[in-house]
């Protein structure tokens, strides 16, 4: 298969889990088509990529952001150190290994894993990074389109560094006039920050006023 060959995916909205389609490849084009539409890769078997767009999409409006008092006292002791595309490699090689409570292995594949890498190089992905003691101990990484970021995957290896890696992001995304970040499927850690529900359709909308 052509590795390069751009792929295109359909408007209409997916099952009832949100796949969208299987198959095509994860080259930068494919995937730009993917996220431009709200579509991303969730994982591989086989070969074979499985795409998905959930209904309703969870996302956090960056001037909704809530910072808890913990937190504050997080930032205010300067206990992390933040940085933006410094350690990309290791920030998706880290998501992809660290182990998780209540799961037994990661969708990152190596494919998945090299595709990021490529549009890494290419501008389009970016890592976000938490420092201690010059040692990478959270971070995440996603897709920035126009005023839209699609997070993909993010780790903590001390208390906190995850949290502080997001509102540090959040705040350099508000600075660059982002709209949106999508957190794509509901976890309480990201509600507890602001995250909340909206729409498919409501979502797609978005995606046309804020990539275009």
């Amino acid at each position: 298969m052509d590795q390069e060959t751009i792929y295109d995916f359909p408007q209409s909205g997916g099952n009832e889990v949100g796949l969208v389609a299987t198959g095509g490849n994860l080259s930068p084009g494919t995937l730009f088509n993917a996220y431009s539409k709200g579509i991303f890769p969730w994982y591989e078997i086989g070969g074979i990529v499985y795409w998905f767009s959930p209904d309703p999409r969870f996302v956090l409006f960056p001037h909704k952001l809530k910072i808890s008092h913990s937190m504050r006292s997080v930032l205010n002791k300067n206990t992390f150190q933040f940085s933006v595309d410094k350690a990309f490699e290791q920030v998706i090689e880290t998501c992809r290994t660290i182990k998780r409570n209540g799961e037994d292995g990661t969708w990152i594949s190596d494919d998945i894993q090299n595709a990021y890498i490529r549009l890494f190089n290419c501008g389009l992905a970016h890592s976000v990074e938490a420092w201690q003691n010059n040692r990478l101990v959270g971070g995440l990484y996603g897709v920035l389109l126009g005023k839209v970021f699609f997070g993909e995957s993010m780790f903590a290896e001390k208390s906190n560094a995850s949290k502080f890696a997001l509102i540090k992001w959040t705040e350099e995304l508000m600075r660059q006039g982002v709209q949106l970040i999508d957190c794509q499927v509901y976890t309480k850690h990201l509600e507890s920050m602001g995250a909340e529900f909206v729409s498919g359709a409501e979502f797609k909308l978005m995606l046309k006023k804020f990539i275009w």
